[in-house]
């Protein structure tokens, strides 16, 4: 979709469909009443019929606007009449856009930005209503013999007032590229199994870096990983047929003397477990386990977009878990990067065998911070659910930081303790680490397991296990946590 910002007046303008708000109380939002104005009084007899109570969320199609250069008015409804707050925001944008994705629609005219949000100036509504709108229309169809896609519109227009039209439009831009990286994160991790191996990621990195000159991209292989000690994340792609492959994304935007900030993202294209087999019911689904290596890519090609001026390295480990003759078995000792040994105690705990060998290897890059992302826990599912992803970290300042971008983002985190007391749940009689912590608290025993290999820098942790995707009929990747990291990443650049 096309989208862009219009400071003219209401009268002037010609579309499909106008997007307008109205209030529990039945009050209508600015552009609401110039068009209920402008249509002798249509809207408020839809109210006054009880068309629509004005509870957030609600909406109503007015599909005939006699005599105008507006063929339709969609009313959405906005709660109480007062400042909204980021999420009730973003809920009243996803109702309009599921209302009229559908229709026959093919212009559209926001006015949605008008409304008055906690904390929240113009720059950020514009981004928002572009963020939901194109998580809204996204369809994966790329392996369906019928491509036509449900959504129908082709261009949105969002008003702004002209005095805000400088922050509307950076809105509008900052957007744009986090739409971009999120429509790639969820096209990879929607992509099977078959297609996404580590071998296509790469290939997928590649071509970014040809497509942005600003973007360097470098591929390890096995033999390189094998000269570095990289035991631990090798052990892991032994059972499988696909090699295993490190992605590094150099973006320098910033001081060639500054330190960069790293992101690591779990790269496991499918995760059957290893000899610790998962059960088969959802286990499709485990074409999702390289979500956070998708979102390193997604956030990295924002990052290019916008320009910012920092130097960002993103890396992705990259592996597939099967059951094979060599795969690794529960028992065996391997030795990672850092020279510390680990007892496999359970082949589907994996992901962090592939993580504490690139963490090892981040601090070649001297980091200023490294953020690593995973769907590495069920367990974090089974206390979070699917609303926030889970923080841990070494530094307070990194994880408020994370916390802070979070709730300007609308990208939940809730932050979770790493006591020393959890990394007893690590001893092994054999080596030095176990790599599972027991049955209690697993989503910090896999923090902690972490931690180890994160000694030598500001680190943080996000555990995605719940947010990286949706499951049952509307299953599919979400694009998180792009919107999270590129809200730090935006606030490190103009902090």
């Amino acid at each position: 979709m096309e989208y862009v910002i219009e400071t003219a007046p209401l009268e002037i303008l010609q579309c499909d469909c106008l997007i307008v708000g109205v209030y529990q109380d039945l009050k209508l939002s600015d552009t609401a009443s110039i068009a209920n104005q402008m249509t002798n009084g249509l809207i408020s007899k839809f109210l006054d019929r009880g068309d629509i109570t004005g509870k957030i969320g609600e909406t109503v199609l007015i599909n005939a606007i006699p005599d105008g250069l507006i063929e339709r008015i969609l009313v959405v409804g906005l709660g109480e009449d007062t400042p909204l707050s980021g999420k009730k925001y973003r809920k009243a944008l996803l109702a309009a856009i599921s209302s009229l994705k559908k229709t026959t629609i093919k212009s559209i005219i926001c006015s949605l930005g008008e409304c008055e949000v906690i904390a929240a100036d113009q720059q950020w509504k514009t981004r928002q209503i572009i963020e939901v709108f194109n998580d809204a229309v996204y369809q994966f169809t790329a392996y369906k013999s019928n491509k036509e896609i449900d959504n129908k519109i082709e261009k949105v227009t969002i008003t702004a007032p002209k005095a805000d039209s400088i922050i509307a439009q950076l809105g509008l831009l900052q957007g744009l590229a986090i739409a971009e990286g999120i429509n790639l994160t969820k096209l990879l991790g929607d992509l099977p199994g078959n297609i996404c191996t580590p071998t296509y990621l790469a290939e997928q990195a590649l071509q970014l870096g040809k497509q942005y000159p600003s973007l360097d991209i470098s591929i390890l292989d096995e033999a390189d990983m094998e000269k570095l000690g990289m035991g631990a994340l090798l052990s892991v792609s032994r059972g499988s047929r696909q090699p295993a492959k490190m992605i590094t994304l150099d973006y320098q935007g910033g001081d060639k003397l500054s330190k960069p900030i790293i992101l690591i993202g779990k790269g496991l294209t499918f995760d059957a477990g290893g000899i610790s087999l998962k059960q088969a019911p959802g286990m499709d689904e485990m074409k999702y386990d390289m979500c956070g290596g998708a979102a390193v890519m997604g956030t990295l090609l924002a990052a290019v977009q916008m320009k910012l001026p920092l130097n960002i390295i993103g890396l992705i480990p990259s592996s597939e878990n099967m059951p094979d003759g060599d795969a690794n078995k529960p028992g065996d000792i391997l030795t990672s990067m850092s020279g510390k040994t680990i007892e496999v105690l359970n082949t589907d705990a994996e992901g962090r065998l592939l993580l504490c060998d690139t963490l090892t290897y981040a601090e070649r890059f001297n980091p200023d911070v490294v953020i690593d992302l995973a769907t590495l826990t069920g367990a974090c599912l089974v206390a979070l659910g699917r609303v926030p992803s889970g923080l841990l970290g070494n530094c307070d300042v990194l994880c408020n930081d994370l916390l802070a971008a979070s709730e300007t983002s609308s990208d939940s985190l809730w932050r979770l303790p790493l006591w020393e007391e959890y990394q007893e749940q690590l001893k092994s009689n054999f080596a030095d680490l176990a790599n599972i912590g027991g049955k209690d608290a697993g989503t910090i025993t896999a923090a902690c397991f972490l931690s180890q290999f994160a000694e030598k820098f500001n680190w943080a942790h996000l555990d995605i296990a719940g947010t990286a995707w949706r499951t049952g009929p509307t299953k599919g990747a979400t694009g998180r946590p792009v919107p999270l990291l590129i809200q730090y990443l935006i606030n490190r650049a103009h902090g």
